[in-house]
């Protein structure tokens, strides 16, 4: 399979070179370290000028930053310590236009490198409110990209386009990299580990499998019972219901992703109904519900039509329970009225909530909050294992015809999500709700 990477603006080009494409690219250094007052700024553009400045009032972390003429610098001291060589300033040109999208788009064309990309991320996001003007771009530089994020609101025609651009990848490609579960959600783990520190497959398919079944604890169901999912993605959790003895109908809007559950529960011969249908279209009524990291994808203007599809589903005492990745209350407001990265790049018209909205758009439906269960640093260890994971796999990606720019996406996709996870960010949350 080609895969054509057409959504790339024209200015990401052709800059990978020998040196920039690489996975850990061969850099000569061409002089030591030096305190950021004794380097030579007197030629470099205006934009570069204001940002060393900027950067050596940054309070925590280090980072060692290495400049396209070679001069290296050390600012602060601390933790996280991070190492970034820029190849060009465009990186910090595109930085102080549009944020962390114009970061990411340097990287991706090959402008900036670092042995840990999260380590880079992780530093910045540490000094977010020093760093304001560098993280968040001007409001005329992301314009065009909010523009871009209205437009692929998640009607029902273009929900059905925004998780095919994700999702139909190719069974092939998730499966070089995923466990052979095939689960693209957290992981959650039997105990507090380093967040940094991967797991092996055999732990990240036990703990997928473990999560799986605390989301059917959750639910309480009898013997028997009819449980919906929301967001079936290839058939983990409609397996593990199954297995159980419960009536299940899962949910997608991928037709690669149905294909290869219903193959999976046809294997085991295990009874379940996996259908492509939108959420919104659903009308029959069972005793639990389960949504595992779908409703990040639904957006905000649909986030009603999401819980009334959950209460309509839901018998009188019946159970949902809901995985979602979620955002920090104070970095809510702010990231509502934007847009970033990930929402231009890998889910478009996706949207998190912060768990006071999660709360109150639930109860707006009727739908009342009896238990959570928050486990962030789960997911940051989830995505350092499949970073490494997708890391060791560059050579099969590249056979299945996806090019370096793609592999950098992907690349610095996982590590910007590990890093918001890491740094608290961000978190995941099992939410159980009962209808009211």
């Amino acid at each position: 399979m080609k895969q054509e990477l057409t959504a790339y603006p024209p200015q990401l080009g052709s800059r990978l070179s020998a040196e920039t494409a690489g996975w850990s690219p061969a850099f000569r250094l061409a002089q030591s370290a030096v305190a950021p007052g004794a380097l030579d700024i007197s030629a470099h553009p205006a934009t570069a000028r204001r940002a060393l400045r900027l950067m050596e009032r940054l309070p925590d972390g280090a980072l060692e930053l290495t400049l396209p003429d070679g001069q290296r610098a050390q600012f602060g001291n601390g933790q996280p310590r991070a190492q970034l060589r820029l190849h060009s300033w465009a990186p910090v040109q595109a930085a102080a236009r549009s944020g962390d999208i114009g970061f990411a788009e340097t990287y991706i064309a090959g402008d900036w490198n670092a042995d840990d990309p999260v380590q880079v991320l992780r530093y910045f996001i540490r000094n977010r409110d020093a760093a304001e003007a560098m993280i968040r771009g001007s409001f005329w530089g992301g314009l065009a990209y909010r523009l871009k994020h209205w437009l692929n609101r998640n009607t029902r025609g273009q929900a059905k386009r925004n998780i095919e651009a994700h999702y139909d990848l190719g069974n092939a490609f998730y499966a070089l990299w995923l466990d052979p579960t095939m689960t693209y959600s957290s992981a959650l783990f039997a105990q507090a580990a380093d967040p940094h520190a991967p797991a092996s497959e055999e732990e990240l398919v036990v703990a997928q499998q473990a999560k799986y079944r605390r989301v059917l604890e959750a639910l309480r169901l009898a013997p028997g019972s009819r449980v919906l999912e929301i967001g079936c993605g290839w058939g983990g959790f409609a397996a593990t219901a199954a297995r159980a003895g419960h009536l299940v109908k899962g949910l997608t809007l991928s037709p690669s992703q149905l294909a290869f559950a219903q193959r999976r529960l046809e294997r085991e011969d295990l009874p379940a109904e996996l259908v492509l249908k939108d959420y919104r279209d659903e009308r029959g009524q069972y005793d639990g519900v389960a949504s595992i990291e779908m409703f990040e994808a639904v957006g905000e203007a649909y986030w009603p039509s999401y819980f009334d599809a959950v209460a309509r589903a839901l018998k009188p005492g019946g159970r949902a329970c809901i995985q979602t990745i979620e955002i920090a209350e104070h970095l809510f407001d702010r990231y509502r009225r934007g847009t970033d990265f990930i929402q231009q790049y890998i889910f478009p018209g996706g949207m998190l909530p912060c768990p006071t909205e999660f709360r109150r758009q639930a109860a707006r439906a009727g739908l009342r909050v009896v238990a959570s269960l928050s486990f962030g640093p789960h997911y940051a260890r989830t995505l350092a294992t499949w970073r490494l994971r997708f890391q060791a796999q560059h050579a099969a990606v590249r056979a299945q015809g996806f090019d370096e720019r793609f592999i950098r996406l992907w690349h610095f996709y996982l590590a910007y999500c590990e890093a918001a996870f890491a740094e608290g960010n961000t978190d995941v949350t099992q939410y159980t709700l009962e209808r009211t």
